[in-house]
Formats: C-alpha cells, sequence, structure tokens
C-alpha cells in the first residue's frame, strides 16, 4: 500500500502539478527496484543490514534521478502524445533491459532477503510521511508555483521570465526520484 502510494505521488507530480502525461513511470520504479536489489546482493557480506537497507534506498532513488535527467532532458521538449509514447517505450525498454541481462538474474529476477511485513511497513510508512511532506513544501513553494504557472499557461510563463526547461526538468527528476524510492521498497 504504501509503495502505491508513494508511486502515485511521484506520478501526480509529473501529470498532475506539471502537466506533462508520462506513461512510462514504472520505468523510473524499476529503474529504482534493481540497482538498489543488485546494490543489496554486491554488498551481502561486506556491510551489516542496518547500513545496507537505508543505502540501497538512497541508491536506488539517485540512479532513477539520473535517468530521469537522461531522459528528461530529450524527452520534455516533446508535448502531448508525443510526449508520453517516448515514456511508456522508456517504460518498456527498461523493463526488457532489465529482464534480459543475466546479472540482474534473467527473467528470474534477483533474489534478495525478503523482509518481514511488519517491519518493512513502518519503514515504508516513514517514507510516505517524507514524501508527501516533501512534495507538499515543493508545491508551496517558488520553485513549485512556477511549475504550475508553466502547466496553466507555458507562454505567459515565458514572458514572465521563467525558465520552462529548468522547471520541467526539475518536477520530472523530483519525479523519478520518488518513483525510485517506490521501487526500491
Amino acid at each position: 500500500l504504501c509503495v502505491y502510494v508513494i508511486a502515485a505521488i511521484s506520478l501526480n507530480l509529473v501529470v498532475g502539478i506539471s502537466g506533462e502525461l508520462s506513461l512510462g513511470h514504472a520505468g523510473f520504479m524499476c529503474v529504482g527496484a534493481y540497482s538498489s536489489s543488485f546494490f543489496s546482493v554486491l554488498t551481502k557480506d561486506a556491510l551489516p543490514e542496518l547500513v545496507r537497507f537505508p543505502l540501497a534506498i538512497l541508491i536506488g532513488a539517485a540512479v532513477a534521478a539520473i535517468f530521469g535527467i537522461l531522459i528528461g532532458i530529450p524527452v520534455l521538449k516533446l508535448r502531448g502524445d508525443y510526449l508520453a509514447i517516448v515514456t511508456l517505450a522508456f517504460g518498456e525498454i527498461v523493463r526488457n533491459i532489465f529482464k534480459n541481462l543475466s546479472f540482474f538474474g534473467g527473467s528470474q529476477g534477483l533474489t534478495v532477503k525478503m523482509y518481514p511485513e511488519k517491519e518493512l511497513f513502518i519503514v515504508a510508512l516513514i517514507v510516505v510521511i517524507i514524501v508527501l511532506v516533501l512534495s507538499q513544501n515543493l508545491i508551496r513553494s517558488k520553485h513549485g508555483r512556477a511549475v504550475t504557472a508553466i502547466r496553466d499557461n507555458e507562454i505567459a510563463a515565458k514572458s514572465m521570465g521563467i525558465n520552462v526547461t529548468k522547471y520541467k526538468l526539475m518536477g520530472f527528476v523530483i519525479s523519478a526520484v520518488f518513483a525510485g524510492l517506490a521501487g526500491a521498497l
């Protein structure tokens, strides 16, 4: 439940607040999930579990942010249906790449330690609260108002001196970070 709440908040940032139609948001969740799991598998013997788990979640979010920047720069120049199609293609490409690479476990996936549901729920609930607070503060900030102005009327926002590309990319990357957190959890 908490993972889906985080995913919904991140999708709301890019679709609801930014006004960009992104259909490949699950691709960022996939990147976050696989990168955090891969880090956990690699450091299974080197780091204690209390350190490895939070680091894996942060690494999943960071890798999703990198992918958000790499995808967002060329994709956010598109509008409407074209943006939706390209982001949908990104989600499918990521899924197929991770499914077919042998060091990610191939079609069987990675084998990682499963955490007890009660412990994972507490961690996920804390992350939900943090994501909610961060997203609400972002929406109410100067930057959030700039993103909302771009959504409402991009030409008017540009004429008022708002850097449209910067704020679109910022919203897209923050949304990708939240999706990466959801995937890592």
